[in-house]
């Protein structure tokens, strides 16, 4: 090393413990200037920094916020439940030849009771605690249904409540479909302080006819309804012979049968129960082709509402068709609006020491939190970001205040404390700041320095 060069290395050396003697007494500030979270002297906005806390942060939270709701296309569906059917069609019954001497009692089975179940033309009632005699009293319903005094369940299963929508209960009892239309009511923001009864049982009857005063058809309501009660319902049997009559059931294809004897002997046999599409005749003749015909009316009646009932499938599933693709049109449409920032959305903003500064939309339907900004977007880098220092500036939205700015300070240092980031809950227009580390701020203000030592040390060479 020559004598020249050894004269550069000293000057070079002095300048450097020069500058930064002069740079330590300034905090680093004299080259590179770290953004921080202070009260400014130059500006009106007044600056309250608060520690979050377990305390705290319930203070935080109660600043007023509801999130942003999806459209009703994102939550309706297209599809629908259809109501109990019929089943498959029975076979033509039987018809035993016998004599009167030998008629034999052949019962059908007595079935367990169940809690009767709403069916497709039934007719429910809904009233008002206050004395009301129709649903129409709760806000929001067409004063026109209020003649009607309640609702028919339709093929599908369901009611139609005029301004608010469709509520399906078919197949349902009557504690459950309460408990549907009160969730229903109270979803779509309607008092749900009603009760529900069912005004015409039209979906389960027995048939009654033959020796009778009148034939009728018996509806199934939540009682069970016995064969004694059937044939009161009628008006009562017109027997000349006792000992010709009979009492025939026809059932899922079988008929059976009573003697008039037996029932007249035997107090249990009008306790018999029963069920959904039973067909009751009375048999006063001992003809049994006056009763395979009045079944065989009885099995074109049931063929007939089952091609009506396949006619209402298939334009239901047609209906749910064109449904399901307005609902997706519509899904499509708000998602391209979305993209293109067409549609209003509520913000929150991360800056400082991050990974990337970002704006992140506050979520649909429900809260997001400190946790979900900070990781969500991958965190902050631990080298260089200052976890001890990491603040939501929010700003007031009281006009006496003039826009004062509260910083909620949360230190991490102690990771304990991301905790309460679980539980901070932002809000719009809400910016997340995280400072530098302290060795971080130093680093950056020499590397603003040594470009001015080597342009110093070209020039003395």
């Amino acid at each position: 090393m020559n004598d020249r060069t050894r004269v550069f290395v000293r000057r070079t050396a002095r300048g450097v413990a020069l500058t930064a003697a002069m740079i330590l007494p300034l905090g680093c500030g004299a080259i590179y200037t770290s953004p921080s979270v202070k009260q400014s002297s130059s500006s009106d906005v007044n600056v309250r920094e608060i520690t979050l806390t377990a305390e705290t942060v319930l203070l935080a939270n109660r600043t007023p916020y509801k999130p942003r709701s999806l459209p009703r296309a994102f939550w309706a569906t297209a599809s629908a439940r259809q109501g109990p059917g019929l089943g498959t069609l029975p076979s033509a019954p039987p018809t035993p030849e016998e004599a009167p001497d030998s008629m034999e009692l052949r019962l059908p089975p007595n079935g367990s009771q169940q809690p009767y179940e709403i069916g497709v033309g039934d007719v429910v009632l809904l009233a008002t605690k206050s004395g009301g005699s129709s649903v129409e009293e709760l806000s929001g319903l067409l004063a026109a249904q209020q003649q009607r005094q309640g609702y028919t369940v339709s093929d599908d299963g369901s009611i139609s409540i005029p301004d608010i929508g469709r509520v399906e209960i078919g197949g349902l009892t009557l504690q459950e479909a309460q408990d549907r239309i009160f969730k229903f009511l109270l979803d779509n923001q309607v008092d749900p302080a009603f009760s529900l009864e069912i005004a015409e049982y039209n979906s389960r009857q027995v048939t009654v006819g033959g020796a009778v005063r009148n034939s009728v058809r018996v509806p199934i309501t939540l009682t069970p309804l016995s064969l004694g009660e059937a044939l009161t319902a009628s008006g009562g049997e017109v027997i000349q012979d006792e000992q010709y009559a009979s009492i025939r059931i026809y059932r899922d294809g079988t008929l059976y049968q009573i003697p008039y004897e037996d029932f007249l002997s035997r107090p249990d046999l009008r306790d018999l129960r029963l069920e959904d599409g039973d067909a009751v005749f009375v048999d006063t003749t001992y003809d049994l082709d006056r009763a395979f015909e009045f079944y065989r009316q009885q099995i074109d009646v049931i063929q007939l509402r089952n091609q009506a009932r396949k006619d209402a499938i298939d334009k239901l599933a047609a209906e749910i068709t064109l449904r399901r693709g307005v609902l997706q049109e519509r899904r499509s449409n708000f998602e391209a609006r979305s993209e293109l920032g067409a549609e209003p959305r509520d913000y929150v903003y991360l800056t400082g020491e991050v990974e990337k500064q970002s704006r992140i939309p506050l979520p649909y339907e429900q809260h997001a939190n400190l946790a979900d900004v900070l990781y969500g977007n991958g965190g902050f880098p631990t080298q260089t970001g200052n976890a001890a220092h990491i603040y939501v500036l929010r700003q007031s939205s009281d006009p006496s205040e003039f826009g004062a700015v509260t910083a909620w300070h949360l230190d991490a240092g102690n990771s304990v404390n991301l905790t309460l980031a679980t539980r901070m809950e932002m809000r719009p227009n809400d910016i997340v700041f995280i400072e530098e580390q302290p060795i971080t701020k130093w680093g950056r203000s020499i590397q603003q320095l040594l470009p001015t030592l080597n342009t110093a040390r070209a020039a003395s060479n």
